[in-house]
């Protein structure tokens, strides 16, 4: 995709904060600093439009960018090692699951991950149960970067392990730096839409 409109709308963490003009979602879920903000900024060719932070657990809320009047891109709180206490996990742990459950917009998740490292217990955990609530996802593999490029099947081969992911499961690598991956993840998001 070429020419690309974007902004952002808003955040939300009760539902009648949400987006009213039913317009189809796509959101993003994944640990805290696994890179989210620097993805959506380069999806949507912008610098700065998701602010990036070195500090974990700067996403508290549930954000919402509007893409060439389509479609949103809902960024969700990291989940893992946010430094915060456990009543500030337990209410972001609420309000993923009830958007993820009840929002009828929703059309997908991007699941992020750290190429990096193998994928956590909380990934897994993620994972599972999107499999298992039926939602469809896509795995990103951020950070590919970070990687030299002879070790990357090593580490894909290392998230697919991790998560368990099925055969069909799409799996894609992704650089935020050098744009690897974008035009194969605008496929795959334009195939939900």
């Amino acid at each position: 995709m070429s020419k690309i409109k974007a902004e952002f709308v808003g955040s939300a963490v009760k539902p009648d904060q949400y987006p009213r003009d039913a317009l189809p979602e796509i959101a993003l879920a994944g640990r805290s600093n696994v890179g989210k903000s620097s993805l959506i900024n380069r999806l949507l060719n912008r610098r700065k439009l998701a602010h990036t932070s070195g500090k974990p657990g700067k996403t508290q809320t549930i954000n919402f960018y509007r893409v060439n009047d389509r479609f949103y891109l809902a960024d969700m709180p990291g989940y893992g090692f946010a430094r915060v206490s456990k009543a500030v996990k337990a209410a972001w742990g609420r309000m993923i699951e009830h958007y993820l459950t009840s929002r009828k917009e929703l059309r997908g998740i991007v699941h992020v991950i750290d190429l990096r490292h193998p994928p956590t217990a909380d990934d897994r955990q993620m994972y599972d149960w999107l499999k298992h609530i039926g939602l469809p996802a896509i795995v990103v593999a951020t950070k590919a970067d970070k990687i030299s490029r002879g070790r990357w099947q090593k580490h894909l081969k290392q998230v697919r392990e991790g998560l368990s992911l099925r055969s069909g499961d799409p799996l894609i690598l992704f650089s935020a730096q050098n744009g690897q991956g974008r035009d194969e993840l605008w496929r795959a998001i334009q195939e939900w839409l």
